[in-house]
């Protein structure tokens, strides 16, 4: 994704565009493993070294409460950021904590059937998210 990309992003939101925004959105995008806060932290600082560790998680909030990125919990409770908002779901391997992103529209259109066969009493699904668990046997 482009720097315009993400300018048009934020504006879209109605954020004010930083160059903190910008670099932090970016290092998610081009780290692309569900990084956590740590791993962007250790990622921009290379060449943004006055980014303070607060600014990080401030921003991160921030893009998560305006619906640019999504938090992605693993099992042993480390928090991850995923920049793909359209629906998907997560294979997570218990071994090495690898997050990746599992795309299967019959898997979708399936669980969407399901649920509108079988709806839940008073409850208004908006989006469904599966995290697959297990490990990878060629490691």
């Amino acid at each position: 994704m482009k720097t315009e990309d993400i300018i048009n992003k934020l504006t879209v939101k109605g954020l004010k565009v930083t160059p903190q925004r910008i670099t932090i959105l970016e290092a998610i995008i081009k780290l692309n493993n569900h990084p956590t806060a740590e791993n962007i932290i250790e990622y921009i600082r290379k060449n943004h070294p006055n980014i303070s560790v607060a600014t990080v998680y401030k921003v991160l909030d921030t893009l998560v409460e305006n619906e640019l990125i999504r938090k992605v919990k693993t099992e042993k409770d480390i928090m991850r950021y995923d920049a793909v908002m359209e629906s998907h779901h997560h294979i997570y391997c218990s071994d090495s904590d690898r997050i990746e992103d599992y795309i299967d529209d019959e898997l979708n259109k399936m669980l969407e059937k399901y649920f509108s066969n079988k709806k839940i009493p008073d409850f208004r699904i908006e989006d469904i998210r599966l995290q697959i668990i297990g490990k990878y046997t060629n490691q």
